[in-house]
């Protein structure tokens, strides 16, 4: 290794410790946040009131149909000129507000997709045995629906953790931001390989991960 690469390295890691943390807080925050909410939104968006389902259909619309990029700049800049509104959002708020109405919403249209598969002799079934709504739900529809979306919820949080990268466009120091740092520092491609590879160490551990969930959901098959 070059006396370089080393110096490269010596200014690179301690700026990846520290993006780590903002990449790491953007992912867990926003995947804690949409996973459960997505399915209320899911609910609410195969409703038979059209005043509940028509506004909901709008927001996912919206937010499947922009780029996230575009959702972080207008979340943070445009606010402030809003009268009605009048207020800036810092920059981690408007990360964690763009990044959760994204994700609920592509989360939100996998679930719905899980519900729509369910038989509805299902739902009949457990009317006939007593069974309240809510209880049909979460105890006998929702485990199914789970299990059934696994693969697609997987493929979602695997691209969570390459979008976190999006959080450098409003200043907020991240590995990729790392990267370019050092880059510009030194002139040198090699920071953004070194991090290229991290990306792909915890896009391995991620997806381990997801396997060993998805294994302990196939309980049937």
């Amino acid at each position: 290794m070059s006396r370089l690469e080393i110096k490269v390295l010596q200014m690179l890691m301690p700026l990846t410790i520290e993006g780590l943390k903002s990449t790491l807080g953007v992912f867990i925050v926003t995947l804690v946040v949409s996973l459960p909410l997505s399915i209320v939104v899911a609910r609410l968006r195969i409703s038979k009131n059209i005043f509940i389902s028509k506004p909901v259909g709008i927001y996912i619309y919206i937010m499947r149909g922009t780029p996230l990029l575009l959702q972080l700049m207008f979340i943070f800049f445009s606010f402030h000129f809003i009268p009605v509104i009048g207020y800036a959002f810092s920059r981690f708020q408007a990360i964690f507000i763009a990044f959760i109405l994204n994700y609920t919403a592509y989360f939100a249209e996998i679930f719905r997709g899980g519900i729509n598969s369910i038989d509805i002799g299902q739902y009949e079934a457990a009317e006939v045995l007593g069974f309240s709504k809510a209880h049909t739900f979460i105890k006998i529809i929702l485990p199914q629906v789970i299990k059934n979306v696994m693969p697609s919820v997987a493929n979602e949080v695997i691209t969570l953790v390459k979008d976190t990268s999006l959080v450098y466009i409003l200043g907020v120091s991240d590995i990729l931001k790392a990267a370019k740092s050092v880059s510009n520092v030194y002139a040198t491609f090699s920071p953004y390989i070194y991090i290229g590879i991290l990306y792909l160490v915890i896009t391995a551990m991620m997806t381990k991960l997801l396997e060993k969930i998805e294994d302990k959901f196939n309980y049937y098959r």
